[in-house]
């Protein structure tokens, strides 16, 4: 068995250390251009790792006073409404961070970190309430269950959709036009088939997101995915060419 020369080794050992390097660099940018949503992230994180060490009795009751349900809301608006926005239930923390990155962190850069906050909160709150009033006349009509008054409703899902919703304004046409019909389908569906409160709640944060629209303007300019995935092309042709060892440059033939 051949042993790679010690000078081998070496220049590996740097290259990938250097690799590992601009990797970390890369990552704290992107977290640093972020804060707001990287801390909210973090947030859930410990909550979704407190919330492993519960007794299942314990949890229930815990979420239960950080719920935004009818009784909830009717007693501590206040209290839940920002309670409920910094927990998880069943956990599904990976899931979120998946999402926060592809979707929360672009808005947040684009947006600013004040504008994402106030388009999220609005969200949040607007669409809460007006699922819960809707469960409400539910109930009073016999609808659903007296004892609906006390579902539980906690998580980030209302402003996440909110947020995916104002991104529409980040797109150049026709893009744009195609991601806020995939929008609407991806929310649209659940509404027309379920008719759950939750489904009204992110159908309402997606109307809520795009009526955000006075809240995009004058920041900066639009995203063409047309011409990303250009470059993403072109960049993957010229390292192409150099593995085969195609000349390139003015003294190509």
């Amino acid at each position: 068995m051949r042993v790679p020369a010690r000078s081998t080794v070496t220049r590996r050992a740097t290259a990938l250390a250097a690799a590992v390097r601009r990797c970390s660099i890369r990552v704290w940018r992107s977290v640093r251009s972020a804060p707001g949503t990287y801390m909210w992230l973090s947030v859930l994180f410990v909550t979704t790792v407190l919330m492993r060490h519960m007794s299942p009795a314990f949890e229930a009751a815990f979420l239960q006073e950080r719920s935004t349900n009818i009784h909830q809301l009717s007693t501590h608006p206040v209290r839940v409404l920002i309670s409920s926005a910094f927990w998880i239930d069943g956990g599904g923390w990976l899931s979120y961070a998946v999402l926060y990155t592809l979707f929360h962190a672009p808005a947040e850069r684009w947006l600013g970190t004040l504008r994402w906050l106030m388009v999220a909160v609005a969200a949040h709150v607007l669409a809460t309430l007006v699922s819960e009033g809707v469960l409400l006349w539910a109930i009073r009509h016999g609808l659903a269950p007296h004892s609906a008054v006390d579902t539980l409703d906690i998580g980030v899902s209302y402003a996440l959709a909110g947020v995916i919703a104002v991104l529409t304004y980040h797109l150049a046409p026709p893009w744009r036009y195609g991601y806020l019909a995939a929008v609407l389908v991806v929310y649209g569906i659940p509404l027309v088939t379920g008719r759950t409160f939750t489904d009204i709640g992110h159908f309402t944060s997606v109307l809520i997101g795009l009526a955000c629209w006075p809240l995009t303007r004058h920041r900066g300019p639009v995203r063409d995915p047309g011409e990303t995935l250009a470059r993403v092309r072109g960049r993957l042709l010229r390292r192409a060419g150099r593995a085969k060892g195609t000349p390139s440059g003015p003294d190509r033939r």
